[in-house]
């Protein structure tokens, strides 16, 4: 099945933590959405709230909100997930895929909203 390699943002510290799941861990999370909110209990982080922010696939294609589904997509885009302009006003039609994970989505980006009674550090170690 799928694992998930995730990153972990912790908004006071304003550090990153590397964490892989299992596919038991991943399997659980398969069909949610970029914005949902999961028990941190599935990356080794009891009492803790955690936010998908985003991810990408195998490919590095990132995951882009406000596009239904898993599936990939050429999109055009300004300033946005998934494109950086370098010149005022320009757009480009680029690959995107949906807001759902899914099998295929490899790394998965997390930010903790609510937090626990131990620190991020000493339940994922000092990675970050």
């Amino acid at each position: 099945m799928a694992e998930f390699k995730t990153i972990i943002s912790d908004p006071k510290t304003r550090k990153a933590f590397n964490h892989a799941l299992s596919e038991s861990d991943s399997s659980a999370l398969i069909g949610r959405s970029i914005g949902d909110e999961i028990d941190g209990i599935f990356v080794n982080l009891p009492g803790y709230r955690l936010q998908i922010t985003g991810g990408s696939d195998g490919s590095g294609i990132p995951m882009r909100p406000g596009l239904p589904g898993g599936r990939r997509k050429r999109m055009l885009l300004s300033h946005s997930t998934g494109f950086r302009p370098q010149r005022p006003g320009q757009r480009k039609r680029k690959m995107v895929r949906g807001q759902d994970l899914g099998p295929e989505v490899s790394q998965l980006n997390l930010k903790i909203v609510e937090y626990g009674p131990k620190p991020v550090e000493e339940l994922l170690g000092a990675e970050g």
